[in-house]
């Protein structure tokens, strides 16, 4: 599968802006790939103002990510502001070329910053079967909660999109490896960069990392749209040769 990260600076609170940088960016992309990832809450910045941004699911930006993957003939990800049924929600959008739509809303909802007061929390864990692979999406602070990310469903490829700020960069870089690792799974992480209207600073660390915790793609801290390809006959191989799933905890999330 070959998958193309997104890294960038975001508009604060601009939905129009960013779709039309972003949209710039994607349709820049001049080779075939399968997958195009973007960071949280690509429209506005990790904002706590939803009222500003939030969109349903018939919005313009839905809308627009149909369009463009249908376009580029790739699936695209990312994370945006939806309101539903008088509720927010920092929404994971998978969109199909074919204009499908599955989506995962963020379960760990960031209490430092007041996310849980004001977003509703997701309860489900989304598994995609997209082309051959189970992908498992997740969003930013999910990062840190490996209980959740278990992979118990022998998913092939764990996404973590993110607002992840320079100062905690390092916990950024340990535990998307360590995710990596105990789940035998590629693991793709992708950061946005610049600053944001609350004055924090990002430094991107996009990165691909394998089922061993051998980098793909190391830490990046520049603007850009970079491209990986992944090889599941070596992911099966490497499960298949050391065999470390089958030795997991069994267990109920409630």
């Amino acid at each position: 599968m070959k998958v193309a990260l997104i890294q960038s600076s975001l508009f604060w609170e601009n939905p129009e802006k960013n779709r039309k940088k972003l949209g710039e960016k994607i349709n820049a992309i001049s080779e075939s790939v399968d997958l195009i990832v973007l960071p949280e809450m690509f429209t506005s910045g990790f904002t706590m103002n939803p009222n500003a941004v939030a969109e349903t699911m018939q919005g313009e930006t839905i809308t627009w990510l149909k369009h463009l993957a249908k376009a580029k003939n790739a699936a695209i990800t990312g994370s945006l502001v939806i309101t539903e049924k008088g509720n927010f929600y920092n929404r994971l959008v998978f969109v199909f070329p074919s204009g499908e739509i599955q989506f995962y809303d963020k379960r760990h909802l960031f209490t430092l910053a007041g996310e849980d007061e004001i977003y509703t929390a997701g309860s489900k864990k989304l598994i995609v079967e997209y082309k051959g692979w189970k992908i498992c999406p997740l969003i930013c602070y999910d990062l840190r909660f490996p209980v959740f990310a278990r992979n118990v469903e022998e998913y092939d490829l764990l996404i973590y999109v993110a607002n992840w700020p320079e100062i905690r960069i390092k916990a950024w870089d340990a535990l998307l490896n360590a995710r990596a690792i105990e789940n035998m799974s590629y693991t793709i992480g992708v950061n946005r960069i610049g600053e944001d209207d609350n004055n924090f600073q990002y430094n991107g660390h996009s990165q691909v990392v394998n089922f061993l915790g051998d980098y793909i793609m190391e830490p990046i801290e520049i603007k850009g749209v970079f491209i990986v390809e992944l090889n599941k006959a070596e992911l099966l191989l490497a499960r298949k040769k050391f065999n470390f799933l089958s030795d997991r905890d069994s267990f109920v999330l409630k």
